[in-house]
């Protein structure tokens, strides 16, 4: 993990189950595990309906495309007991906020007992493969003081997906210290905040929103401009899982630090400029777009709860992993305008998605205490 990158080394040649391969933030980690050497196994029920980057990037190189329901235990256990995986990195969840509102039971299904199904598939092979649990920012109890939130705050949430992503927590990290004696299970969890990037067509996000109101021509509806959210490029968080798998599997860390991981929570968040209201995350969008007007403030009365105001602390895996951040937030939505834009005239989305995770990887991490940090905005600005 020289410098906070992966290391190719660890990665070439390992077998990686990716659950949920078929997703935006699936299918840009099947892209880049494979350009470290890795043997990437996807485990899906396939992409949502509509467009993906795991389509439009495809075929991806992949060692296996392997379908399956992650709330379906028997083809959960025959996955992983087929693929024999050094490395699990599980992203397979229902992701959507408002879609959990819609259908609470299925979100608890996928999020909670699909990670506990995994768990369990990992635990029959007997060895120690590292499970790395993707879950939220949104897993925290979240009250709005307007501090970041740490690892060891306490973890709620309010609609059925951040419940949900909660849930998954504390079945992960209770796996990890029941079976995790002598290194037979080990898992750690994952935190990241609101990622954006080039591919993702999900609903009722905002990036995703704007791009198809832009490609359109018609003016993009925000219910919430005001809305704080700590913002970042899908392949900052990605570079922390792959640290955070690294590091289960070997035990070495940051400066020479050594020692487990598993059984431990871990946020990768953005540095304090990036945490922004989404009004100027829209403005930002349609500007590097060249539609400055392309989006407008229009309030959505009666519509289901979401948080105003969430922040992340990642001092720890800056200390104990050596990941920080690398683009700031300019950085991460003109990356994402480009791939967006490239798409209309039919480049090659693989080709160019490559090229993003080689021009993250050779720009230089930002320095804690730099000056995307002391740039931080007040509260009472960002919220006005």
């Amino acid at each position: 993990m020289a410098g906070g990158l992966p290391d190719p080394a660890f990665w070439a040649g390992r077998r990686v189950l990716l659950t949920g391969h078929t997703g935006f933030k699936g299918a840009w980690a099947a892209l880049w595990l494979h350009a470290l050497g890795a043997r990437v196994h996807g485990f899906s029920d396939g992409p949502l309906p509509g467009r993906s980057l795991y389509a439009d990037a495809g075929p991806l190189p992949l060692a296996s495309d392997g379908r399956g329901d992650i709330r379906d235990a028997a083809a959960t256990r025959e996955a992983v007991a087929r693929r024999e995986p050094e490395v699990v990195i599980h992203l397979a969840a229902q992701s959507l906020v408002r879609a959990s509102y819609a259908e609470p039971a299925a979100t608890f299904a996928a999020n909670l007992m699909g990670t506990v199904h995994l768990l369990e598939a990992v635990r029959g092979l007997g060895g120690a493969c590292p499970v790395i649990v993707v879950t939220s920012d949104k897993c925290y109890e979240n009250r709005e003081t307007g501090r970041a939130h740490v690892e060891g705050d306490p973890l709620g949430g309010h609609d059925p997906y951040s419940a949900s992503k909660a849930c998954a927590e504390i079945a992960a990290l209770a796996y990890a210290r029941s079976f995790g004696a002598a290194g037979r299970l080990r898992v750690a969890t994952a935190r990241a905040g609101n990622v954006v990037g080039g591919g993702d067509w999900a609903a009722d996000r905002l990036v995703p929103d704007l791009a198809r109101g832009l490609m359109a021509g018609r003016p993009v509806p925000i219910r919430n401009p005001g809305a704080v959210r700590p913002w970042q490029h899908v392949l900052e968080p990605l570079c922390g899982y792959l640290l955070l798998a690294e590091r289960a599997a070997t035990g070495e860390g940051a400066s020479g630090e050594s020692g487990p991981v598993s059984g431990e929570a871990w946020n990768f968040g953005p540095d304090a400029g990036s945490e922004a209201t989404v009004g100027t995350v829209a403005e930002t969008f349609c500007r590097l777009w060249g539609r400055p007007e392309g989006w407008q403030a229009v309030p959505e009365p009666g519509a289901p709860h979401e948080a105003h105001l969430l922040h992340l602390e990642s001092a720890k895996a800056r200390a104990r992993l050596g990941w920080a951040p690398r683009w700031d937030l300019d950085q991460a939505l003109a990356a994402s305008v480009a791939l967006y834009r490239a798409d209309l005239s039919g480049a090659d989305l693989r080709r160019l998605a490559l090229g993003q995770i080689a021009d993250y990887t050779n720009h230089p991490a930002s320095p804690v205490g730099g000056a995307v940090a002391q740039a931080r905005p007040s509260t009472a600005r960002l919220t006005a």
